[in-house]
């Protein structure tokens, strides 16, 4: 069977972070979206996007095809009615389709002659960027299963406290020194090739991706995520990096989301409280106005390839769109559009050319190539956000 991922209905209510990527390939817990559904399916998968996203992340059509909402995030009973699902069925969980089967000879899918198959038991699903680190502690508890079951972790090292050791997992390559890792309040899990560097302390759940860096003196607390290629340092709570990200200096990161390619300068911080203790708004981009969150506590929430310098204080509820750089002293507004350089004095346009060469610098640093194809989806973003740039 040949399965499809699409974004659903939820995809502007995820921007900033699906400008540059499919909802599929977005991390919650130790896996993206799409390496759960994968993993959990035996297949690989495909993506219908965004048109300007699918060169990069092109659907692949069959005679049988099963269709997957990638706002869901897969469970083994889902898993069962998915792999048995026919021609003209599609599952339910309330008004929302999570799964429906089609082939390439239908000229288009009618769902009122679609047997409607309800799904009784609570599945996550994704529907706004406060949901990834809301949901993260349950989404890492999920992966820690998937991933570990049957196999046996490398052994602690040395001179490493612990609580839980069965809750612990650290993968082949990985270096744990002197440090403390209490899974006592959830499952760690130590990517491959990662570093914990000396006197770190770790509570879980928490993930570590592959080839990432804990540096000296960090403290994390869960649900905290850090994809692979990140390095982090400072204080921790219950936040992701997806991926290539780096906060590797002091300083606070706290119930907050950073795509891919981002950088936190040192000794910055940002507020994930208000001092009236109010719920907290944050920018939707779907309605272009600040939505309510019901949250208590929500930080910032950080787009691809967007940095700020040293001492930068972000404000409870920030959201910075893709590609932009944020400095300066005070407060900058809760909302930074994309490519946008400045901060409390004023923002102006950062030049898509010059947003480009250092985005094709960063990645050098790791080896990789930014190609044309990511030239062109950054110029489309570029485009795509200038109604926000309106700077006086």
């Amino acid at each position: 069977m040949n399965y499809i991922l699409y974004d659903g209905s939820v995809r502007k209510a995820l921007l900033p972070f699906t400008y540059t990527k499919p909802v599929a390939d977005l991390r919650i817990g130790i896996l993206t979206i799409r390496q759960k559904w994968e993993k959990h399916l035996g297949f690989t998968t495909t993506t219908l996007t965004e048109e300007y996203l699918e060169e990069k992340y092109p659907m692949v059509e069959m005679d049988k095809n099963i269709m997957i909402n990638a706002s869901f995030l897969p469970t083994n009973s889902l898993i069962e009615i998915i792999k048995g699902l026919k021609v003209n069925q599609a599952i339910y969980k309330d008004d929302e389709i999570i799964a429906f089967y089609t082939t390439d000879d239908q000229d288009e899918v009618n769902f009122e002659t679609y047997e409607q198959i309800d799904l009784k038991e609570d599945v996550l699903q994704i529907r706004n960027t406060w949901d990834l680190f809301s949901l993260n502690d349950e989404a890492i508890r999920l992966d820690f299963d998937l991933i570990t079951e049957g196999r046996i972790s490398q052994p602690i090292p040395e001179g490493v406290n612990f609580c839980n050791r069965e809750d612990i997992f650290i993968e082949e390559g990985a270096e744990v020194l002197f440090s403390t890792l209490n899974a006592s309040t959830g499952p760690i899990y130590i990517g491959k090739d990662s570093l914990v560097m000396e006197n770190s302390a770790i509570r879980g759940p928490f993930s570590l991706g592959d080839d990432s860096v804990v540096k000296m003196g960090t403290k994390i607390y869960g649900a905290t995520t850090v994809g692979p290629h990140c390095t982090v340092g400072g204080e921790i709570k219950n936040s992701i990096l997806m991926a290539y990200s780096n906060k590797g200096h002091e300083g606070y990161l706290g119930n907050s989301v950073l795509g891919e390619w981002c950088n936190i300068g040192a000794d910055s911080n940002n507020s994930n409280l208000k001092n009236n203790y109010a719920k907290v708004k944050l920018w939707n981009y779907e309605t272009e106005r600040f939505a309510k969150t019901g949250l208590q506590f929500c930080g910032l929430m950080m787009g691809d390839h967007s940095k700020c310098a040293i001492n930068t204080m972000f404000n409870t509820g920030t959201v910075v769109g893709v590609s932009a750089n944020v400095y300066g002293s005070n407060f900058p507004r809760n909302f930074t559009p994309s490519f946008s350089w400045g901060g409390a004095a004023g923002f102006s346009e950062y030049p898509i050319l010059k947003a480009i060469e250092t985005a094709t610098l960063v990645l050098e640093r790791k080896g990789l190539e930014f190609d044309e194809q990511e030239k062109r989806i950054l110029h489309h973003i570029f485009e795509e956000t200038s109604k926000y740039r309106n700077f006086k």
